[in-house]
């Protein structure tokens, strides 16, 4: 279905235009119809499926059908990357547009919050904000949203395992009651977030689109290794292989700055980012990798869920994920907008039943590729056997990374 066919403003049509919109996915072809009827909506959808132009493209068309006065729209993210992505992409849908819009979220910069209270108090068109900072604005008495007319919660989800449930709330009630649509993605759809949607929605539709499946466009296949093997293999893999984009996705921080310094030490073009970094480091970083002038992002989880970066080639998850459907969020910043991409994971001894339940949530058996011929031999893949083993417990307390290595990598073999 093509963008022409939603009967968009010309002023819309022409921004979608300037970039190469053209057709629209699934999600955006599902939701779109509904929401411009200003029903209330609950979505599930993954990332990378396009549903950030579903609920931005209706609302930029009602702003300039039914002219503005104040804010029409507030969404709310879990993180600032996301709050920046969405306020850009905002920018280039509604360069045709007399539109306004800006992100607000946390940080210590004094001048930031400044900046962010001017536009609070102009009320710009489209306010896209976490909810930790959004929530130190409005207590401060500035912020008028008596004009709100959709309220949207993107990767809700996220925010709820965040524990900003009850900040949610308290936003709420900065909202008018009448007249004003809900709108809710989100990634999963457990119990937790569909009582959200009761107390947050009313008589909303419900659209499910490819739910927890990672894009076909993505080759998954993982390692099984020993813990104190993961840095090593890194090197190995990517030692005289031209890939241009990579990520590398660690459960730790702690790890990031280990990896970091041993792709350095073998001459690689990388950087990291966590949460110890500032927002001016972490945009840098950002900007850094989005532009190619870093080969290498090795991150948290901070932004499995928080980048729109074109063209990453391969994803590396140097840990199984805790939760089996950030597998799902890590992954997919390859193969984005049905490109192609690689997704590699290694699956120590003691996350093994980790990566079985991902395997069961994607109904797929992911291919474990052999090491390399001078590893020592890799623990067996039975992570049903090793869950009755240890009584329904991780091995090592609990630990991810096991206790002490049992195995040493081997030195190359000689001729």
């Amino acid at each position: 279905m093509k963008f022409t066919e939603f009967d968009f403003s010309q002023e819309v049509l022409d921004g979608l235009d300037a970039m190469r919109f053209d057709e629209a996915t699934p999600v955006q072809e599902k939701t779109i119809p509904i929401i411009k009827t200003g029903t209330d909506l609950i979505a599930c959808a993954q990332t990378g499926t396009g549903k950030t132009a579903a609920y931005l493209l209706p609302v930029l068309d009602r702003i300039v059908r039914e002219g503005h006065n104040g804010t029409t729209a507030l969404i709310l993210v879990p993180t600032r990357e996301l709050a920046l992505q969405i306020d850009q992409q905002i920018e280039g849908f509604s360069y045709f547009l007399d539109v306004t819009s800006m992100s607000v979220f946390g940080g210590n910069d004094k001048g930031l919050w400044d900046q962010q209270k001017i536009g609070l108090t102009k009320g710009a068109d489209i306010i896209v904000a976490t909810p930790g900072r959004m929530i130190q604005h409005l207590t401060m008495g500035y912020v008028d949203f008596k004009s709100v007319k959709h309220l949207i919660l993107d990767e809700a989800d996220r925010m709820l395992d965040m524990g900003f449930l009850d900040d949610l709330m308290q936003i709420e009630s900065f909202l008018p009651k009448e007249n004003r649509q809900g709108l809710l993605f989100s990634a999963t759809m457990p119990p937790k977030i569909r009582d959200l949607a009761k107390k947050l929605l009313d008589k909303p539709e419900e659209i499910n689109i490819a739910i927890s499946k990672p894009a076909e466009g993505i080759l998954q296949a993982a390692y099984v290794v020993h813990e104190h093997q993961k840095i090593d293999l890194i090197v190995d893999l990517l030692k005289d292989k031209d890939v241009p984009s990579i990520i590398i996705f660690s459960s730790r921080k702690s790890k990031v700055n280990d990896i970091v310094r041993a792709l350095k030490r073998n001459e690689f073009n990388a950087r990291g980012i966590h949460s110890d970094l500032d927002q001016k480091e972490r945009i840098e970083v950002l900007r850094e990798f989005k532009n190619r002038n870093v080969q290498i992002l090795v991150a948290t989880d901070i932004v499995a869920r928080g980048i729109d970066i074109e063209k990453i080639d391969l994803v590396i998850n140097i840990d199984v994920p805790n939760d089996a459907e950030d597998y799902v969020h890590r992954i997919g910043r390859t193969a984005r907008a049905q490109t192609q991409g690689v997704g590699i994971t290694f699956i120590n001894e003691d996350d093994q039943y980790d990566f079985h339940k991902i395997e069961k949530l994607i109904e797929t058996d992911i291919y474990k590729i052999p090491l390399p011929p001078h590893y020592e031999e890799a623990p067996k893949y039975e992570p049903e056997a090793k869950m009755k083993r240890f009584g329904g417990k991780r091995k090592g307390g609990g630990k991810k990374s096991g206790g002490k290595p049992q195995y040493k990598k081997k030195a190359p073999k000689k001729d």
